[in-house]
Parts: structure tokens; sequence; C-alpha cells
């Protein structure tokens, strides 16, 4: 029914939650709620906007087990991993708290003799947020918390594929004590979605998704002068120099292209590897992904799961079809995971893939799967230009012995985080960015709350007498 949420899980395909789609009455009773909750919400003093947050943070790590299963059930990711994203939730969102003091503080230029001047940070009023299903509680906490500390109200409209991730959201919300219509979550569908987006009571759009949908939410929002906070797609790269430790770049690395089955914005889909340590490197990447284990993500032993939907499988595996048909081999048996066979899509044995080149989707369009591809390099020079040979810019993984090097590899990717010696992580305390089709704006750290707030100045010229 076209009114109707129904969510499949991946683990056996059946129908997990079902839900009523919002109408634009209910959207209308939503707004209505936000905007008379942030005209109070605005002025509470944010010593009390952050403890209502730690309290709210607190109530979701409490419900931890529960919030766990239920998330391995929605989208696939064994059950052995899935309490991390709560405590990494918790761990974003305490530290957005903590810079909440310094970023909101007033600015305020030298003194001018006979004047008074500051600059105020305002919230902006009811903000929407529209978070993916792939890490569902991590993509989330990046705005809604900061969001609310700031004095905006949020209301959510998560994934169909994560709606209980939503809901719970709200019930701890609900149990922390935050007023009425600070913290809101909708179901609706697309149609609905580009209505709100458009809508002017809405003060600010936060979209993490596909490169389609940001653009949709960008047509969306055409024309209304809001914000429009974009986190997008990625095909990160990883770089291992000469003088890399081997065994390290391959923990890393291959860790970073298949946990959550290579279902990460800023996981790693493709590597680079100097001619130098090439052998050794995908000798040793082939072992480590022949030694995972495929199966029912609820059983203990599994380290990886299915993908999201048969569909996302079938478009995995058509890419990988495509790159073997262009001249990739393709170098793990998929013998090696009965799972695959024997469950069927989703459930999608990993892959590694070499002799690939720039001529293939495999090593320029997203994958958002559990395939790596890797190409030999001859030096930095090469590697830099593979790297930046992408329409994504999310991350760069270097793997070397000389931070120096890194350093002056930097500016010239273009990416928005360089890491080194790691890779497939988000710091809470350093910004959040992408460029070229991962989006644009930020998120995290300090600079992420200013697309949540704008800047009030105060010029007062004093009375000669003061």
């Amino acid at each position: 029914m076209a009114d109707l949420l129904r969510t499949l899980s991946p683990v056996d395909g059946r129908v997990l939650v079902e839900r009523p789609l919002a109408g634009p009455a209910a959207l209308d009773r939503l707004l209505v709620t936000g905007q008379r909750a942030y005209a109070a919400w605005r002025h509470t003093p944010l010593e009390q906007r952050a403890a209502y947050a730690t309290r709210w943070i607190e109530e979701v790590v409490a419900r931890t087990p529960v919030l766990a299963e239920e998330l391995t059930w929605q989208m696939g990711r064994p059950l052995s991993q899935t309490p991390g994203e709560i405590a990494g939730f918790a761990d974003r969102g305490h530290a957005m708290i903590r810079l909440a003091t310094e970023a909101l503080a007033d600015v305020v230029p030298p003194p001018k003799s006979g004047f008074v001047r500051h600059i105020k940070r305002e919230p902006l009023g009811l903000i929407l947020v529209l978070a993916p299903w792939n890490y569902p509680w991590l993509t989330a906490v990046n705005t809604i918390v900061p969001a609310i500390v700031a004095g905006n109200v949020v209301l959510l409209k998560h994934s169909d594929q994560t709606p209980l991730v939503a809901e719970r959201l709200t019930e701890a919300a609900l149990a922390a004590g935050l007023p009425e219509g600070v913290f809101q979550h909708v179901h609706m569908s697309h149609e609905l979605t580009a209505d709100a987006v458009s809508d002017d009571r809405i003060a600010h759009v936060a979209f993490t998704g596909s490169v389609e949908g940001g653009r949709a939410v960008h047509k969306a929002a055409a024309g209304w002068f809001k914000g429009v906070g974009l986190e997008l797609g990625g095909k990160d790269a990883g770089y291992v120099r000469a003088d890399a430790d081997v065994d390290a770049a391959i923990d890393g690395l291959i860790d970073g292209a298949f946990y959550n089955c290579g279902q990460s914005c800023c996981g790693i889909e493709r590597i680079y590897v100097h001619r130098s340590l090439y052998d050794r490197f995908v000798e040793g990447a082939v072992a480590t992904v022949e030694r995972y284990t495929l199966t029912d993500p609820t059983d203990p032993s599994a380290t990886l799961g299915p993908v999201v939907r048969r569909r996302n499988a079938e478009g995995i595996v058509a890419q990988v079809q495509a790159a073997v048909a262009a001249g990739a081999r393709a170098l793990v048996d998929p013998k090696r995971f009965p799972a695959a066979s024997e469950r069927g899509l989703p459930y999608l044995a990993p892959q590694v893939l070499v002799d690939v080149t720039h001529d293939m989707d495999v090593m320029r369009e997203e994958t958002f799967g559990p395939v790596v591809g890797i190409m030999p390099v001859a030096d930095d020079e090469e590697a830099v230009r593979r790297i930046n040979d992408s329409p994504y810019g999310l991350t760069a993984a270097i793997y070397a012995a000389d931070p120096e090097a890194v350093l002056s590899l930097g500016p010239r990717l273009d990416v928005g985080t360089v890491f080194l010696n790691r890779c497939d992580y988000l710091d809470p305390e350093l910004a959040w960015v992408g460029v070229k089709d991962s989006g644009r704006g930020t998120t995290l750290s300090r600079l992420g709350y200013d697309s949540l707030t704008r800047p009030k100045s105060y010029h007062l010229r004093l009375p000669p007498s003061a």
C-alpha cells in the first residue's frame, strides 16, 4: 500500500515493521508542535539544554541490548558489532555537548572606545533531519544533538529500512524529559518529504544519503533560502606507500573495506599499493577476507551478514561481473562462503579484485558492498592522481611511516579528511566534510554548530556619560 511503510529484514526476508505513513495533516501538526516548542526552547539556558541532551543519551545507552538487536534485524549487521554503534552514538553526542560552550560563545572583537561590540550565535528554528539506514544512530547524532543543544528543535525522518531507530530516539527523549515538540519523528513518503523540505516552517535540512537523494533534497529546497547540509556518497581510497607497515595496512584497510559489509560512505572501496609491496599486500588481503564468516548476523560467530536489500546485492554483483568481463580478476572463491548460495541474496560473498582499471565502475562509482579493487602504483604522484580521479571526495587513508610525507600530500588530495595509518572513522572533534559529489556543509567539531545557528551582531554606541 502506498500509505504504509513496510520494512523487510535482510536477515530472513520477513516483514519486520509496518507503520502508517503520515499525510499532510499529520505533518502539519508536527510542524505546528515543533514551532510552538521552539518559541520556548530557544530561550532555555544552554546549561539546561545540555543537561537534557545528556540525559537523552543516557536513556539511549540504557537500552543498548534491545536497540542493538533491533538494528541487526533492520539492516543486517552482525549482532556482535551493533552495540558498538550505540556506544559511538553516545561518544559523539557527549563530544558535541562538550564543544557547545566554545562553539556557541560570543565572539568579541578588540575593544573600541565608546562602543560595545559582540557577535552572538542564535538557533535557526525547526531542523528537518533525513537520516540513512547504514549507520542510523551514528549519522543521526551528528545533527540532532548539536541542533537541540544549540536551541533548535528537530523533526527526524529516518530511512524506511530503520524506522525503529527514530521511534526509539523519541521514546528516549520523552524518558529524558525533553519538552513536547523539541524532538519528534515522522514516517512519510518521498513526496511528502519533498513538501516538508520546501515548507517555510523548516529552517534547515540535514540530509545523509545518496547523491541522487541529495539532488532531490537540493531541488526541493531551491528558492527557499534555507540551509541544506548534504552528506552524500564516497569512493574512498587507501594508499600504501613504500615505507608502510604492510601488515598494519592490510588489517586496517581490509577492515575498512568490509566492516558493515562495506556499507559505509567512508568505507574503503579502492586501494592503491606501491609496486614494491603490491604482491605481499594482495596475498595478505585475500587471506584476511577468507577468514571472515558470512552467516545469519544473529549468530555470534558472524563477521559478515547480508547487505541491506536484495536490489542492493544485485547492483553489487552486476558491478563485479562487469569488471571481470572487462579484464579484472576475482581472487576470492565464493564457495568459501556457502551462506551466499544457501541463503541467496542479499547474502553476498566478499570479493577482492585485481587487474582493475579506472575504466571500470568498480574503481570510480560507489559499490557500497563487500568488494574492494586493488591497483599497483609507481609512486606518490600516481597515487594522488588515482585518488583524485573520482567524482567523490570524502576521505583518503594513507599508510606510511613518514607523517611529513603524508602532510605534504594532503593539500593535493581532493577530499575532506586525510587519514594516516587508519581509515573509516569519524572523530567528533574534527570537521566532517565532503567535496565534489560527496556533499556540502559541515557536521561534527566546533564548526558543526555554524550551520545550525546564525550570527547576530550587536553594535552599541555608548552614551557620552557611560
